[in-house]
């Protein structure tokens, strides 16, 4: 079938045709996807109906971030829950979307439209659009309308510490007390949570965190989530014990895990700690990596599967949360401080070209796609580890530079985009998927305060945190990593 790629070819076509734009968003190493491309990509009946009546786009998530965050949105909006991957979207020839679901079957199911199968939907969109349904058209125009409009906070709440006793209260209620982790089936690490729970024990001696941090750790390293033979994590277990994995193994889990295992180890001493932490490393180093830059993801098909498929994509923020975590491991051996420079080195000749900061490439390939504000956050936080560790006050002069780029691309008035451009789409505080950027810049921004002595980074994360302040009282759960920057202001403050 016939695919193009995101741009003004493919809505110039359905605009001058008069065809409904159908969208598919989705990524290399992800499971569904390869599903959806099976059963309806490569089915004849699909393939023409797709052919003869729209104008059919395929978008690489990890590659652009800001597409997909934009029709998350949209799928949010209209199905009033949350998308995932594939993400399939139905636009009007004005590229006005109207219709989002995930993975649709070739064949409808009895019931609502959302058991409607791929054939018979897009049958039926196709006829409504060639007959210019006034109704699809309006609320094609009621979905833009409505994402345009800014949210604004309610109001703001003073910064405090009484915010971590709600966190505490809202993470116990989703704590499982047996195995461990924060949710029922399917579980994800939740690395933010963890790294806060950590930061709290620290500095209440608060039991119940240590207990709760101890009991997660110890049951993701048992194997099944944790790939004993290879080391490293699968993205998650689809059973409570985390003994049976996603076959997909990320290069920011991986960088996360790695950094709250080493944590883990320096605070509580246990040897085995370190020992998968290490594990993490020498996986993503042995596995994921050529020419000393990171792969993106890798996967396998099941557990009799023991050869990976690799999505040789380099992306600069999650290879930079690979790079911070090979520099804590450092402290503790440090042929990994040489390969974290080794790599961060690598990382900004590749996507850091005549002063412009890029996303992500495929590898000896030239980028093309413009950075996001994680990319900036992430390599600035990456960047003040080097400085931390190594003492070299060249990474501190480049943390500074893509910090202060961030500033002047990304922020007014406390509110963080988490793009510009094309889509120009507001960035979360929460920690999803892995930590929000919006919080890791503020870490960055509390670190160049006081490391170069400079007050208007200090102010800029304050009002930033200050912007977010009642969600952050309100929900402090969705947002471990903010609220452990706040602890900090507040006790730098205190000091």
């Amino acid at each position: 079938m016939e695919w193009f790629s995101w741009g003004d070819e493919a809505f110039a076509k359905a605009e001058k045709e008069n065809k409904a734009i159908f969208i598919s968003i989705g990524y290399s190493s992800c499971h569904w996807c390869h599903v959806m491309q099976e059963k309806v990509f490569e089915n004849q009946e699909c393939i023409d109906i797709l052919n003869d009546s729209f104008v059919c786009i395929k978008v690489d998530r990890e590659e652009r971030p800001d597409i997909d965050k934009h029709f998350q949105a949209v799928h949010q909006l209209l199905n009033n829950r949350a998308g995932g991957w594939p993400l399939s979207i139905f636009c009007t020839p004005q590229n006005k979307p109207f219709f989002a679901g995930t993975y649709i079957p070739p064949e409808s199911k009895a019931g609502s439209i959302e058991g409607m199968g791929f054939v018979e939907l897009t049958k039926l969109i196709a006829s409504k659009v060639a007959d210019n349904d006034e109704t699809l058209y309006k609320n094609a125009d009621e979905v833009e309308d409505f994402l345009d409009k800014t949210s604004h906070p309610k109001e703001a709440s003073v910064l405090k510490e009484d915010f971590v006793k709600n966190f505490m209260y809202q993470v116990k209620n989703n704590y499982d007390t047996r195995d461990g982790g924060f949710s029922v089936a399917p579980k994800f690490p939740h690395a933010s949570t963890l790294n806060t729970l950590m930061v709290i024990d620290r500095l209440y001696d608060d039991k119940a965190a240590k207990a709760m941090v101890i009991n997660t750790l110890n049951s993701m390293k048992k194997g099944g989530m944790y790939d004993i033979e290879n080391g490293g994590f699968f993205r998650y277990s689809v059973d409570n014990e985390y003994k049976i994995p996603y076959y997909e193994k990320m290069l920011y889990d991986n960088a996360l895990l790695c950094e709250v295992y080493t944590k883990a180890y320096i605070t509580y001493k246990d040897e085995s700690y370190l020992k998968i932490a290490k594990g993490c490393a020498d996986f993503c180093y042995n596995f994921m990596s050529e020419d000393k830059l990171f792969y993106s993801s890798c996967s396998r098909k099941d557990e009799h599967c023991l050869t990976y498929d690799y999505d040789k994509k380099i992306q600069t923020s999650w290879s930079a949360m690979m790079i911070k975590a090979l520099f804590t491991l450092g402290q503790l051996d440090s042929k990994y401080t040489k390969r974290a420079e080794d790599s961060l080195k690598a990382l900004l000749d590749t996507l850091y070209i005549d002063s412009k900061l890029y996303h992500t490439t495929l590898i000896h390939k030239q980028p093309k796609v413009g950075a996001f504000l994680e990319d900036y956050a992430f390599i600035s936080q990456a960047l003040i580890s080097a400085y931390k560790f190594t003492q070299n006050e060249i990474y501190l002069i480049d943390a500074q530079r893509f910090t202060n780029s961030a500033l002047t691309e990304f922020y007014k008035n406390g509110i963080w985009n988490f793009s510009s451009g094309e889509f120009v789409t507001k960035a979360d505080i929460y920690d999803n998927t892995y930590t929000s950027a919006v919080s890791v810049m503020v870490d960055v921004m509390l670190s160049l305060g006081t490391l170069l002595k400079d007050e208007k980074y200090t102010h800029f994360a304050f009002k930033t945190m200050e912007y977010n302040s009642f969600e952050l009282g309100r929900k402090p759960v969705h947002s471990p990593m903010m609220l452990t920057q706040m602890l900090r202001y507040l006790k730098e403050k205190k000091l």
